[in-house]
């Protein structure tokens, strides 16, 4: 799935539309309190500083993803310690699998990867990016 334009300035158009009204609203409640890994990785790569735009918690089908490259189709993932429990690691993947059966590659990073080793994490990043060309 190729994201055309008219989506990119439409996002409610990748949204389950039920849902959108209660997501678009938690979307914005966590873009005011980020986590700090979060806020680091979004300083790092917002306002084209990798060439290409990152939206940051943003609603596609029922989810909110921290980040998204649209133009690009890449999701950027960063998970806390709560992720680890084996429950919720079936419920990214099973998550991550519908994401990409919309067409968007996903990237996770630990929080620790973002806040100790950021130049790696972004290393990852640009390699996505540049395979997803």
């Amino acid at each position: 799935m190729v994201i055309e334009q008219s989506l990119m300035d439409r996002p409610y158009d990748l949204a389950e539309r039920i849902s959108y009204p209660f997501l678009k609203k938690e979307a914005s409640d966590m873009r005011k309190n980020p986590t700090e890994a979060e806020s680091i990785l979004w300083r790092l790569i917002r306002k084209k500083q990798l060439g290409v735009r990152f939206n940051r918690q943003y609603v596609i089908d029922t989810y909110v993803v921290d980040f998204v490259c649209l133009e690009k189709q890449l999701i950027l993932e960063v998970d806390g310690k709560y992720h680890s429990s084996e429950e919720q690691l079936r419920w990214d993947e099973q998550r991550t699998d519908i994401l990409n059966n919309l067409g968007f590659e996903v990237l996770r990073f630990k929080n620790e990867e973002v806040l100790c080793a950021p130049e790696s994490v972004i290393l990852q990043i640009k390699q996505a990016l540049n395979k997803t060309i």
